[in-house]
């Protein structure tokens, strides 16, 4: 289980923590909820996957200053996972306060946080099922394990995608291509990435760069993510930033190949 650790920025604000709090859990005569002391400590382990003890956060107090006090020290990706624990607990509909606006506020919170730096995920217009299934598991992936867990994914949609591509635009490859040879491939002969734009000079050595990034994106999903059984795996800031690039380039691909 995770473990909620010291304040990240970039999470919720005081007013949020408060609205999750007072409009939608429900507070009543400084308890939340319905909250004992012993049932407050077991919804971490329980509804959000944590090994987390509110006691350690504010020794004194009742259970809704520890609950606040536990989402203003934890970083954002925990902070998400309590407000999906908060919607478990307490769905839509069982009291006057967990209106459906009400909870696709906490929603919309959640799915913000657990981004965190990421760059949004997108579906290409036209791609393969294979591709469409591993961007499915990426976003599955990043709610419940985290950045971490879906490097691998993230590498077989970005080679399958490229693949689609080649197979759509008639462009032969051979059987064991990589990334690397077939982004090189489409950038010289799709049709459609023959015109770059009044900067071409410049685009095409972002692109040059981007071809650096996926020859390194073998070797980090063949030796530090779980594609495999490593011992040493990527950390979460080192994760996203292999999930951002991934992502920048299929975004990028589908806008300019899908118009």
């Amino acid at each position: 289980m995770a473990s909620a650790a010291t304040y990240a920025t970039g999470g919720l604000s005081p007013r949020e923590i408060i609205r999750i709090v007072n409009r939608y859990i429900g507070v009543s005569g400084g308890y939340l909820g319905d909250f004992s002391y012993r049932t407050h400590a077991e919804f971490y382990p329980e509804f959000c996957d944590l090994d987390v003890n509110p006691f350690d956060y504010l020794e004194q107090g009742t259970t809704r200053d520890r609950f606040i006090r536990v989402l203003e020290k934890s970083p954002p990706h925990i902070q998400a996972k309590i407000i999906r624990g908060v919607l478990e607990k307490y769905p839509v509909g069982t009291d006057e306060l967990r209106t459906e606006t009400s909870g696709a506020e906490l929603i919309a919170m959640a799915e913000r946080l657990a981004r965190g730096g990421m760059v949004p995920g997108t579906t290409p217009v036209f791609t393969s099922d294979v591709v469409l299934r591993a961007i499915e598991d990426v976003e599955a992936l990043l709610q419940r394990g985290g950045p971490t867990s879906a490097v691998d994914r993230v590498h077989t949609a970005l080679h399958g995608h490229l693949r689609y591509l080649c197979n759509e635009a008639q462009i032969p490859y051979a059987r064991e291509a990589t990334m690397v040879s077939l982004l090189k491939k489409l950038l010289s002969a799709h049709p459609k990435l023959q015109s770059l734009g009044p900067r071409a000079t410049d685009i095409t050595t972002v692109m040059r760069a981007f071809s650096s990034v996926l020859d390194a994106l073998n070797p980090v999903r063949n030796n530090a993510s779980v594609a495999h059984p490593n011992e040493r795996l990527l950390g979460r800031e080192e994760a996203s930033l292999v999930i951002n690039a991934g992502r920048t380039l299929l975004s990028y691909l589908d806008a300019k190949l899908a118009s």
